[in-house]
Formats: structure tokens, sequence, C-alpha cells
């Protein structure tokens, strides 16, 4: 309770401020859209580094698929876990009155949502079935009740972390498209007075 009322009371002070120094409250939305975006940048690129490359070199080069499927296992947790900051990050910096700050708040809470379903929900299931299964999922047969499982689990987990990098990339637009409304928006102070 105490939080809540002093969170309030902080963004009260913050409008208050933004309302007193308009010039400044341009200045500081834009510096937290350019925060937020490089963050969000960030998140997304490593992201892609992971899906793109590390995944399928690990499937590549390692002896057995159970190897690689351990090692993807261990880096994936870090993403979702990091993107779930990134959002959290990104919708506490958009304040409601920040350049296109609905577009933000949206991105940011699907990044959030699509990192936090795939850690908390989906990976704690596709633990337990590899613990069940054993070493090597390609052990089983193809229609075996716990690969089939395996196999809906992992394309989940996948559907999610591509729904949090497209909702990450709105996040983006909108922020470098706020940062150039911030940009327009700044007041140009006058030009002093040329003597006749």
């Amino acid at each position: 309770m105490g939080t809540s009322i002093a969170a309030a009371r902080a963004v009260q002070r913050r409008d208050q401020r933004d309302a007193a120094d308009p010039v400044g409250a341009v200045g500081r939305n834009q510096m937290r859209a350019l925060m937020v975006l490089l963050l969000t940048a960030l998140w997304a690129g490593a992201a892609m580094i992971v899906i793109t490359t590390v995944a399928p070199a690990a499937f590549r080069v390692l002896p057995t698929r159970a190897i690689a499927g351990t090692l993807i296992g261990q880096v994936l947790p870090v993403v979702f876990i990091t993107g779930m900051i990134a959002g959290v990050l990104g919708f506490v910096l958009t304040t409601r009155a920040a350049p296109r700050a609905m577009l933000r708040r949206i991105g940011t809470i699907g990044t959030l949502l699509g990192c936090g379903v795939a850690q908390v929900v989906i990976g704690p299931r596709i633990a337990a079935l590899r613990e069940q299964i054993g070493p090597s999922v390609e052990a089983l047969a193809a229609a075996d009740p716990m690969r089939v499982a395996f196999g809906r689990l992992h394309a989940f987990s996948v559907l999610w972390l591509g729904i949090a990098l497209l909702c990450a990339l709105v996040t983006v637009v909108a922020c470098m498209m706020a940062v150039r409304d911030a940009a327009s928006a700044t007041p140009c102070p006058p030009s002093p007075a040329v003597p006749s």
C-alpha cells in the first residue's frame, strides 16, 4: 500500500515538473525513448543471434542432439528473463504523456508477456518432460506421446519467443517515432533581436 502511494506521488511530482518545464519534459521523454529503444534493440539482437546462429550451430557441431538441446536449454532462460526485464523497464520508462506511449507500452507488455509465458509456463513443462524422457528425445518413436508432447511444447516456446520479438519490433519502431516526434516538438529559443 505504501509503495503504491509513493509511486503515485512520484508520478504526480514528475507530471508537475513536466508541466512547469515543457522544454525539459520533451528532452526527458526523448531520453527515455532512446533508453527504451537501446534496451529493446539490444535484447532483440541477442535473441536473434541465439535463434539464428547459436541454436543451429549447437545442433550442427555438437556430437549429439541431446547435448545441443541441453546447451540451448541453458541459454534460452537467459534470453527469456532478460526479455522480461527489458519489457518491465521499457514500460516503466514510458510515461503516459510520452509520444507514442500507447504503442510503446503495448510493445513492452507484449515482450514481457511473450518471454514470461515461455519462461514461466512452458519452460518448466519442457524441463519436466525432458526429465521423464531421459537423455535423448530422438530415442523415442516419432509417434510416442511424450515425443509428440515435447515437440508441441517446443513449438509453443518458439511461438511465444516470436511474439516477444514482434512486440520488441513494435517497441523499437514506436521509440524511433517518439524520438523523431520529440525532436520536432522541441521549441527553438527565441532569436536575439537584431539592432537596426
